[in-house]
């Protein structure tokens, strides 16, 4: 495992050139390789060249901002961001999340949970891996007007496909395997995000936004205090 984590490559991209040089070198220290750059068409660019294994990202940026950025180098090519924003603002992350994000840290943040996170990040791309080989067989999960096709990581709603990102499918399917049944929020970041702690069961809820944003808002019913239940459409 360390072998794998040394050959690890990150794009630090932030243009406070005290924070960039501050995380680089913590990431550094972890014994991964740092590319940092100031802005997002950089960021572009260097993602292109580099074909990091893990982004973190800064919304703020000149240039391009941050989301922009993140849209397309998730589009060029499937990559976990980690993106930072200086608001603790949930709209501000849902549209964040909602531009190919995995996650999403609130400045100011300690570097050791930054690192946890990353590390959670790039084990859910391994983790990924294994899912996927293991569900080639899987049933389609057919709900009538949704339809979730796990060996193709496909869905679409009312015939229609909707673009999710990793963490979104992998969320979805995790709920939507088990019907109606209440999924702490905690058992949901184990099995989705491969937290064994509960430090980002705010991450849970805006990832649940973000869904309910391009999925409706009644297939993911709150249990307050709890966690969250899939709603099959078909039974309302």
């Amino acid at each position: 495992m360390e072998s794998r984590t040394a050959q690890r490559t990150i794009l630090v991209v932030e243009d406070e050139p005290t924070l960039a040089t501050a995380i680089a070198q913590r990431l550094t220290a972890e014994g991964w390789n740092v590319r940092v750059a100031g802005d997002g068409a950089s960021a572009v660019q260097a993602a292109a060249q580099l074909k990091p294994d893990l982004v973190i990202m800064d919304i703020m940026l000149p240039v391009m901002d941050g989301l922009e950025a993140t849209k397309r180098i998730v589009a060029a090519r499937p990559v976990p961001v980690m993106i930072l924003t200086a608001r603790d603002d949930e709209a501000d992350k849902v549209i964040g999340l909602g531009a190919g994000a995995d996650d999403y840290m609130t400045k100011p943040f300690s570097m050791r949970e930054l690192i946890a996170r990353c590390k959670a990040l790039l084990r859910r791309v391994e983790r990924a891996k294994v899912i996927a080989k293991n569900s080639e067989n899987e049933k389609i999960l057919d709900f009538g007007t949704l339809v979730i096709d796990p060996a193709q990581r496909i869905v679409t709603l009312d015939g229609t496909e909707v673009h999710l990102t990793p963490t979104e499918f992998d969320l979805l399917a995790t709920l939507a395997r088990r019907p109606k049944s209440v999924l702490t929020r905690e058992k949901l970041l184990e099995e989705v995000w491969d937290w064994v702690d509960a430090s980002g069961t705010r991450t849970v809820d805006s990832h649940v936004k973000a869904l309910r944003h391009k999925l409706g808002p009644e297939l993911i019913r709150t249990v307050h205090g709890v966690g969250y239940a899939f709603e099959p459409p078909e039974s309302k």
